[in-house]
């Protein structure tokens, strides 16, 4: 499954003035799809200093110290989804800024097959702030829901940094996922 080219994606924030950075921050994200080739998103509502709205987001979030990547990455799909996953492959990485926080973040991209769900474990800041809950919708949903954000700052961000690692991944998987 490694016959492909990863994503290596150096993006810029372009909707809020750079002024500097003071946070390297070292991400996993996965895309995640089931037999029944859906694919599992958080859905994210933000109401806060980069606007308001809902927005869908790969799972994923920071390595912990001590953490490899694939550990980080099970760590935050069971916290997000509660999902126990097959981790297939690498798709690359998207490093893009945040530049309303001053953050530059280095996003690691797998593609993982769900193999059950169970309990998540969201922090109080992810339920009280976000409001995170899983969407499960069809590769060309989830491709329409990134567009639809696009009319809004964040979406706009979102879709910049999650559109391209989507789309590898319906390449590597193929008309299974991509023609429903």
């Amino acid at each position: 499954m490694n016959d492909f080219e990863e994503v290596n994606l150096d993006l810029q924030d372009e909707e809020w003035p750079f002024e500097y950075t003071d946070e390297d921050r070292e991400i996993v994200r996965a895309i995640v799809f089931d037999e029944s080739a859906n694919f599992y998103f958080v859905q994210v509502e933000r109401n806060d200093y980069f606007g308001n709205g809902t927005f869908i987001e790969t799972s994923g979030g920071g390595v912990e110290k001590g953490e490899n990547l694939e550990e980080a990455l099970k760590r935050e799909l069971k916290e997000e989804l509660g999902l126990e996953a097959e981790v297939l492959c690498r798709l690359g990485v998207v490093r893009d800024y945040y530049n309303l926080i001053h953050r530059h973040n280095i996003n690691n991209y797998f593609l993982c097959r769900a193999v059950s769900f169970g309990e998540k474990n969201l922090t109080e800041e992810e339920i009280r702030d976000f409001h995170l809950s899983t969407m499960k919708l069809s590769y060309g949903e989830a491709i329409k829901h990134y567009e639809a954000g696009r009319s809004s700052k964040w979406g706009r961000l979102l879709a910049a940094r999650e559109l391209p690692v989507l789309k590898k991944a319906g390449e590597i998987l193929g008309e299974k996922v991509t023609n429903l």
